[in-house]
């Protein structure tokens, strides 16, 4: 029996007594490119970095409204009103914070998801993917974490507090000098309470919606759609990934705002402050609104790096087709 460019397989259903059963092929191609992982790190650095870059007054707006909730009630009055009292500068207020912040973390979430991805793959076997994409992304993104939390610390400050600092540059030391290193990962637990299941979900959710697109909307394999439509389906998971992935972690991101500017001395007071209900709700819709468009952009521009770079598009694709043997 000859199949035509398998990667793995997986049986999914025993022979019968004709012995004839169903393959179930994941349709990610494998070659190895070389330097492949440093190529999705790079990918990642570049596509994270750039796309957070862009939506730095979204992300000004978002923090202030978290900070001052009763101040800044709604997107319009917190926009007029920092447009008023601090002008039009304040919105690129942090911009190189996160540049450099969220580039580290692009870096080591994609690039180390590859890498665990291959990883546990190897491992598991033919395990339930899901339990592949769970333990990849909660891996990669601790790391990615550690890498993210100073740069964090010193761009949710110059946002939320004008007279802190002007931005990375003088942040680092003001707040070195104050509070040591401890400073630099006070959030690191809500932190990782905000990205880990973020990144659980978001990479979940691309990973099904990629098999999902393929197999039942577009009804083809990746080889049979020119790259164009392979960045079309990146981008339509790209958007359900992050709009997911929100929602999940909207509390965690509330709390962290809370303590990076001293609005509470513990989780639990953060919590107690905020309100369980105000957890899900503050600042969610123009969450949304930032990290949809953000997580987009993301993706393709992940996606467009490694096509450039002679890798396929992200994403398995899962293909179940009938074969036909000799009774054993």
């Amino acid at each position: 029996m000859k199949l035509k460019m398998i990667k793995e397989i997986e049986m999914v259903k025993g022979r019968n007594h004709h012995g004839s059963g169903v393959i179930r092929l994941r349709g990610e191609e494998k070659e190895k490119v070389k330097g492949h992982h440093s190529i999705c790190a790079i990918g990642g650095m570049l596509s994270a970095g750039t796309s957070h870059l862009a939506i730095t007054p979204l992300d000004v707006l978002k923090v202030n409204m978290q900070v001052h909730p009763i101040k800044y009630s709604s997107i319009a009055s917190c926009y007029t009103t920092l447009l008023k009292e601090q002008g039009p500068s304040t919105f690129w207020r942090g911009w190189a914070a996160k540049f450099f912040g969220y580039g580290a973390q692009g870096g080591c979430r994609f690039g180390l998801y590859e890498y665990f991805k291959s990883l546990y793959s190897s491992v598991l076997g033919d395990c339930n993917r899901s339990s592949v994409f769970f333990l990849s992304s909660a891996s990669a993104e601790v790391f990615a974490n550690v890498a993210l939390c100073p740069f964090e610390a010193i761009k949710v400050q110059v946002q939320a507090q004008p007279h802190f600092a002007k931005g990375l540059a003088d942040g680092i030391p003001k707040l070195y000098a104050s509070e040591g290193i401890f400073g630099f990962y006070r959030g690191l637990i809500p932190l990782l309470g905000r990205n880990l299941p973020f990144s659980i979900v978001m990479f979940s959710t691309f990973e099904h919606s990629v098999d999902f697109f393929y197999r039942n909307v577009l009804r083809r394999t990746k080889e049979d759609c020119s790259k164009t439509q392979q960045l079309g389906v990146t981008c339509i998971a790209g958007y359900a990934a992050g709009s997911f992935g929100s929602f999940i972690s909207n509390p965690a991101d509330n709390i962290v705002a809370s303590l990076y500017n001293k609005k509470a001395d513990s989780l639990m007071l953060a919590v107690k402050k905020i309100g369980l209900i105000s957890l899900f709700t503050r600042s969610l819709p123009i969450r949304i609104m930032l990290v949809g468009p953000v997580v987009t952009l993301q993706w393709f521009f992940y996606d467009t790096i490694k096509v450039l770079s002679g890798l396929p598009t992200s994403g398995e694709l899962a293909i179940e087709v009938e074969v036909v043997g000799n009774k054993e």
